[in-house]
Parts: C-alpha cells; sequence; structure tokens
C-alpha cells in the first residue's frame, strides 16, 4: 500500500486550484513554510543503545477490501491457518507447485493506482468517535495519536539503518495536532517495477499463492488452492500502539488468524505467511538471517502479530518444509554476529525519526506536504511543498473531520 509522485495522484486526494479571474479573497493565501531542519543521520553506530519502550499494540477495529479492491468495513476477507497435517512432527507431504494458476487464475492488482492512506483515513472517518480525545482541554485532537500510517511505512523506517540497495519518500503532513505518514514511490522504484521481468513476476506470486495452500475461508475449513489468486482482496487491522512518547494508529494487512491459538484476542492470533528459498549453504542461511529475517521481524513486531509460518521453496518454485518462527524469539538468532542487525538499533532509529518529525512538521495545514527522502548511505533530508497535487490528507477526509 504505497503511493507515488511520479505517475498517479492519490484517489479523491487532488488539490483543486482556483480559477483565473477567480477573487483571491475567497481563499486564504497559504504560507509556505521555511524549512531548513538539519539532517537526520542513519548509520546504525549513531542508534545504539537499550531498547526503547514499546507498547505491544491493541486492535481496535478492522476492515476488508474485495476483489475490486472496494472498502468494507467489516471482516469479510479475514481468513484463517490450516497447516498440513504432520507438519510438527515432519511427516507432512508437501511440493505444492507455487507456479501452477500464473498463466489462467492470476488477478493483479493495478499498481499504477495509488491510494496512499485511503482506506485507512475511511476507516477513520467511519470510526472517528474511538479516537476522540475524550473531552481532554490539552487536545484539540480531532484524531487522539500522534500518528497515522500504515505498518509498511513504518517498516521501511525501521529497517532503515541496515537498508543497502532502496531508498525511500516519505511524505508527511500535520492535520488538527495529527500527523499523517504516506509513502511515495521513488523513481528507482517505479523503474524496477516497470521493468520487472517474467520471473520476477512469478517470484511475487508465488508468495500469494503460498497463502492459498494454508488459508480456509472458515475456522474448520479447508485451503482451496485451485483458487483464482486476486492481490486485490485483503483484511487489514487498525491498532493503537505506542513507541517511546509517539503514540500511533497503525493499519496492516493480516494474512490468516490462527483458530487454535491459545489467546485468541487479536493481534495475539493472527500469523504472518511468508516465503523464502531454500537454503544450502552457510552463506545463504547468513543472508536469510541477516535480511530476510529483519523484515520478518520489523513487520511482525510493528502490529504485535506472534507467529510467522514460512515456506521454503526449491529453484523449481515447490515447497519443500516448512518452519515456523516466533517473533520475539528472531532476534536471538542473529544476537552474536556482529554483521548482522539489532532490533534496539531498529527501534531507536524509528523513535529518532519520529521525534525528528515532529520537530520538522510544525505547520498545522492539510494543504502543506513535508518531503522526507532517503537513500543508502546518506542522511535523511526534507523538502516542503504548498499546495501540492500530492496531497497526504485529501479534502474529502477534512471535511468529513471538520464535521459536527
Amino acid at each position: 500500500m504505497d503511493e507515488t509522485a511520479t505517475t498517479a495522484i492519490d484517489r479523491g486526494g487532488r488539490t483543486h486550484k482556483r480559477g483565473l479571474g477567480q477573487d483571491p479573497s475567497d481563499s486564504p493565501r497559504l504560507k509556505i513554510p521555511h524549512v531548513s531542519p538539519p539532517s537526520l543521520k542513519t548509520h546504525p553506530s549513531c542508534h545504539q543503545g537499550s531498547f526503547p519502550f514499546y507498547r505491544l499494540p491493541s486492535e481496535l477495529g478492522f476492515f476488508s477490501l474485495d476483489e475490486k479492491r472496494c472498502y468494507h468495513g467489516d471482516g469479510r476477507r479475514l481468513r484463517y491457518l490450516s497447516l498440513p497435517v504432520g507438519m510438527d512432527s515432519g511427516g507432512a507431504s508437501l511440493g505444492w507447485d507455487l507456479m501452477d494458476g500464473f498463466e489462467d487464475r492470476y488477478v493483479r492488482r493495478n499498481e499504477d493506482e495509488k491510494e496512499g492512506l485511503l482506506h485507512l483515513l475511511t476507516w477513520v472517518k467511519e470510526n472517528r468517535g474511538l479516537l476522540r480525545a475524550n473531552g481532554r482541554s490539552d487536545s484539540g485532537r480531532l484524531v487522539d495519536r500522534d500518528f497515522v500510517s500504515w505498518r509498511g511505512h513504518l517498516t521501511k523506517i525501521l529497517c532503515t539503518p541496515y537498508e543497502t540497495q532502496e531508498g525511500w519518500i516519505l511524505a508527511v503532513t500535520l492535520f488538527k495536532g495529527t500527523l499523517y505518514i504516506s509513502e511515495r514511490e521513488t523513481a528507482a522504484s517505479y523503474k524496477r517495477r516497470k521493468e520487472r521481468t517474467r520471473e520476477q513476476e512469478k517470484l511475487m506470486y508465488s508468495g500469494y499463492k503460498f497463502e492459498s495452500h494454508l488459508c480456509a475461508d472458515s475456522p474448520d475449513g479447508s485451503p482451496c488452492p485451485s483458487e483464482v489468486v486476486n492481490t486485490n482482496e485483503a483484511f487489514c487491522s487498525v491498532l493503537l500502539g505506542r513507541l517511546a512518547s509517539h503514540s500511533f494508529l497503525v493499519s496492516g494487512e493480516v494474512d490468516c488468524k490462527d483458530p487454535s491459538s491459545s489467546n485468541p484476542s487479536p493481534p495475539s492470533c493472527y500469523v504472518e505467511l511468508k516465503t523464502s528459498a531454500q537454503m544450502r549453504s552457510p552463506h545463504q542461511e547468513r543472508s536469510f538471517h541477516r535480511y530476510k529475517l529483519l523484515k520478518w521481524w520489523c513487520q511482525s513486531f510493528l502490529l504485535g502479530i506472534p507467529l510467522i509460518v514460512a515456506g521454503f521453496r526449491n529453484p523449481q518454485g515447490r515447497i519443500v518444509s516448512l518452519e515456523k518462527f516466533r517473533t520475539s524469539a528472531i532476534p536471538q538468532l542473529v544476537r552474536g554476529d556482529r554483521q548482522s542487525w539489532d532490533p534496539a538499533v531498529c527501534m531507536n532509529f524509528c523513535n529518532a525519526f519520529l521525534s525528528h518529525i515532529k520537530k520538522v512538521v510544525t505547520t498545522d495545514d492539510p494543504r502543506v506536504v513535508f518531503v522526507f527522502s532517503w537513500e543508502p548511505g546518506q542522511d535523511v533530508t526534507c523538502t516542503v511543498e504548498a499546495d501540492s497535487d500530492h496531497l497526504v490528507v485529501p479534502e474529502w477526509y477534512v471535511q468529513a473531520l471538520s464535521q459536527n
């Protein structure tokens, strides 16, 4: 769930300019903020220290996106984990073909249509009574959180100190005391997406296909691996969390729920599903620990998802083994490897970046967008856009929340 400044504009988020001859006094003049903030360093050595306070998120609500990417304020797209018999004892017979259906049972989401925060803001609009400041005199916020964003955006922030390949652009707007963070597609990411090979497309498909082997539509149902893979569909949890002094509302896609979980309360019953290449050498295992487990941990830890079920595929695209990873135990797998990652550094950098945003973004106006950019090996920089064509907070949302 991302957005781009290069190819598209947020649905419903375009600024309507004044026509020629219109009286300028009909609309207040927008003062462009003078921004020359210090850059933010990202090297791991700058963010070492003890693990900061992090309150595990609590679920406030959820919503679903159907096969046409339409929003529904319910759990109709929630699916349930159904592990093969004998998995825990090593007796499961696998060999699942993750390429099956690629040619004739695959509906791709339109990646050129950039949604920004659309669906999350729709949920906020429909549930704003849950997010009011409870009559506190010290807060005039319409949404009583410091930040509102997608889990994927926060994941990129956490991974930044150890990311060596891909940069990011995060657009931030302050509206009624709450900071909204949305992603824009970088030029490099756009180029990679447009030049994706058929083999890369198949690799992306394989992850979704893996889910069809492990997910059922009901707690006592069975998976249907022959079903159409439609990447428009999603079930998203909406949660409240806190990192140090920063409160946030975050939403992320949830793969499935474990009906046999000892703790049935979300997000403790949610499960993340992942695929990875079969490891055949110590080098591949080190690479898996250093890079893939970093992103898996960040994603699941942020939402409070305790369990990851991973499928390992052979070069022919068939699943040869399954493995469970407890999110809380993943850091122990990389502990002692000086060339690997430190979860405290990830969280400390996220804390520092959110504090940096608060210092820089002080103009409370939905028409003003602060654009934070980062490339591997460099510091985080910031520019500002006034009357932007790429609003983070669209006009329909401003109007909806401004009503009593």
